[in-house]
């Protein structure tokens, strides 16, 4: 069985992240979706709001994608940890696929126990816009051991930083942004009701 793995900050998810999980659904046998905390990141909403955002975001897939699981259990900020809490799930004859986005990928290297992580599963590289791919750095990750595959869609240029700093209200769905609403979760809410 072919497992996406794709765990996010989810600040708050976007419609980049629902076009990607629709496009894992349709690469694999099953995509176990998360929010996490990245330890290189700072968080502005707990991540209990940012894992009910998932769902919502999930819930919102038309037509349905019956092979999307949310697994707020698998949240950890150290990937291998989460590899570990999937094996028990699945199993040892799993193949896993740890997706990441290419903003993630030069700091790749820095993760915890990089080499373990990377001698368990492979890793797929989404394009996100305004980070380039970049050789050095993809060899550099195959330099640790990963075998390295670039997913062919190109999401919305859209971001959850964007969102958080400017208020760009395309990057929401309808449900996520309803439920920003209703729970006043960021500070752009906040001004814009002011306004």
């Amino acid at each position: 069985m072919r497992i996406a793995l794709f765990g996010t900050s989810a600040d708050p998810p976007t419609s980049g992240h629902q076009a990607i999980l629709k496009w894992l659904s349709h690469h694999y046998d099953w995509v176990a979706v998360w929010a996490s905390n990245n330890p290189f990141k700072s968080h502005q909403t707990p991540l209990e709001h940012r894992s009910t955002m998932l769902r919502l975001l999930i819930e919102e897939i038309h037509p349905s994608c019956h092979n999307i699981g949310l697994y707020p259990e698998f949240s950890s900020p150290r990937t291998l940890e989460t590899v570990q809490k999937a094996r028990q799930c699945w199993g040892m004859s799993a193949d896993f696929t740890v997706v990441i986005g290419s903003d993630l990928v030069n700091q790749m290297p820095r993760w915890y126990r990089v080499e373990d992580l990377l001698r368990q599963v492979h890793l797929l590289v989404v394009p996100r816009p305004g980070y380039a791919i970049d050789d050095p750095d993809l060899e550099a990750l195959r330099q640790l051991g990963a075998q390295i595959a670039i997913a062919d869609i190109k999401p919305p240029a859209v971001s959850s930083t964007a969102y958080r700093e400017n208020g760009n209200r395309q990057a929401l769905t309808t449900t996520v942004e309803d439920y920003i609403h209703r729970e006043r979760l960021y500070e752009c809410e906040d001004a814009a009701r002011k306004r």
